[in-house]
């Protein structure tokens, strides 16, 4: 038995030395989960060193994993394989079909302009019976999730990376009828390039649907002048802004929206931002874009990118500033959360999120290969994702008086 330890030993030792001028030798190292470590200079290109290793080590069901070590790399041997499991996908499709009709309901709740008994269950019957009126909306919110978790999933299937597909969120009787979408990874991506197009292709490809249908939406719309004071019993709802929103709205409108009565005392660029970050004062009879329901879609679209966009842990943003910065991005996350806990105070959804990252999001994606580094084509387009998330990120999402 201890012949065949040895000789197993010595043949992967044999192997890594084909990519690797090793130095030491780690055997079953104490607190590690690799079954062995290689210390040492690589002596190929690291993209060439790791397909080959994994490419060998499938015989003896291994997986490697390279890292930057002191002044050389580490390479560990995991005794896993990952591979893409079979799973049920009539899971997907049960949660998809629900919020499709999650969402046709609630844009019929915004569409919807016929008569309302007072009953609420009434209501609800009265709405179920003129779902037509949200498939506009339901189509243009649903198509630019789709773009965005498909993106994700076809690039993670481009790079052989075992994956999900899209479990859908429904959230009935919410003003968007969807929490949103989400894949899961089976396995860490190869490299920090395919942990890139993977995380980055998601956001993307949900924009590119969302500003065409935000747009759209816009030509379509007009704007009025909102009631000076909230009639009784009712609640007005107005969307947050974010820097792209805002210019959108001047583009079609020639002024930003909402325009208040009177600035007052104060300068309009010190109260834009206040209303920016506080949602303060409230745009009662201020003039405002009322909203066809391609704007409320293409909205959501931004607002749901934004979020996930956010530069921490496990979200799409996250994979962009690791990628970039490697590990300094760890670094970043107690300001983020910081920042969010502030935001709280004036919109208070910031610190469940702030929460979450807290709890699920503080660990970035790492890849097999740490050793790999973007090209300079990534590089350019993580930093333009991170751009947009700033151009595009509502501090105030919504805002409600009473």
């Amino acid at each position: 038995m201890e012949l065949e330890i040895d000789q197993r030993e010595a043949e992967l030792k044999s192997i890594v030395s084909r990519v690797m001028a090793i130095e030491s030798v780690r055997i079953e190292p104490p607190n590690s989960p690799a079954v062995a470590e290689y210390f040492g200079h690589l002596t190929k290109d690291s993209m060439q060193a790791y397909d080959q290793l994994a490419e060998a080590l499938k015989h003896y069901k291994l997986t490697p994993v390279m890292k930057n070590e002191d002044d050389g790399q580490l390479i560990a041997l995991l005794d896993v394989v990952f591979e893409q499991d079979k799973s049920n996908p009539w899971v997907n499709v049960g949660l998809f079909i629900v919020t499709i009709f999650s969402v046709l309901f609630a844009g019929t709740m915004y569409s919807y302009d016929g008569p309302m008994p007072n009953d609420p269950v009434q209501q609800i019957f009265t709405l179920l019976k003129n779902l037509d009126y949200g498939i506009s909306f339901a189509a243009s919110l649903l198509g630019i999730l789709l773009a965005h978790e498909f993106g994700h999933y076809l690039m993670a299937r481009r790079h052989n990376t075992p994956v999900t597909l899209p479990y859908f969120i429904p959230f009935p009787l919410n003003i968007l009828g969807t929490m949103g979408a989400f894949i899961q990874l089976k396995a860490p991506p190869k490299n920090k390039r395919v942990l890139h197009d993977i995380g980055v292709t998601g956001p993307l490809a949900g924009l590119v649907v969302a500003i065409p249908i935000l747009l759209i939406g816009l030509s379509l719309s007009h704007v009025e002048t909102v009631a000076p004071q909230v009639p009784e019993g009712m609640v007005l709802t107005f969307e947050g802004n974010s820097l792209f929103y805002l210019a959108a709205k001047y583009l079609f409108f020639g002024e930003a929206l909402p325009a208040p009565q009177s600035y007052g005392d104060m300068s309009p660029f010190l109260y834009w931002v206040r209303y920016f970050f506080t949602g303060q004062p409230a745009p009662l009879g201020a003039r405002d874009v009322i909203m066809h329901p391609l704007v409320w879609a293409g909205w959501a679209g931004l607002l749901v990118t934004s979020l996930n966009l956010i530069p921490a842990g496990q979200l799409d943003g996250g994979h962009a500033l690791y990628v970039l910065i490697g590990e300094k991005a760890k670094r970043i996350v107690p300001f983020i959360l910081g920042a969010l806990v502030l935001m709280g105070f004036a919109w208070q959804g910031w610190w469940l999120w702030a929460g979450l990252i807290f709890l699920l999001g503080r660990r970035h994606a790492e890849p097999l290969d740490q050793v790999t580094e973007l090209d300079p084509r990534r590089k350019m387009i993580a930093t333009i994702t991170l751009v947009i998330f700033f151009l595009i990120f509502m501090p105030i999402p919504l805002l409600q008086f009473q």
